[in-house]
């Protein structure tokens, strides 16, 4: 069954996920500041305030998986 291939390949995913974010631990850094600095004082965050950092963070994500999928 199909649905049980995709749960599979979910529980993969999120036992990467840990190894993943150690890998791009600067860039999540970096997107948490600017999102913590954008949402101070009950602000909040509007669309594409923090497209930047979460481009790179996302760039990484990216290339970090190509690489574990090796």
């Amino acid at each position: 069954m199909s649905g049980s291939n995709a749960w599979s390949r979910s529980r993969e995913k999120m036992r990467l996920f840990p190894e993943l974010f150690a890998q791009c631990a600067g860039e999540a850094a970096s997107y948490g500041k600017c999102v913590a600095a954008s949402t101070a004082g009950r602000q909040e965050l509007s669309r594409d305030t923090c497209a930047q950092e979460f481009q790179a963070l996302k760039t990484c994500f990216t290339a970090a998986a190509k690489k574990k999928a090796k």
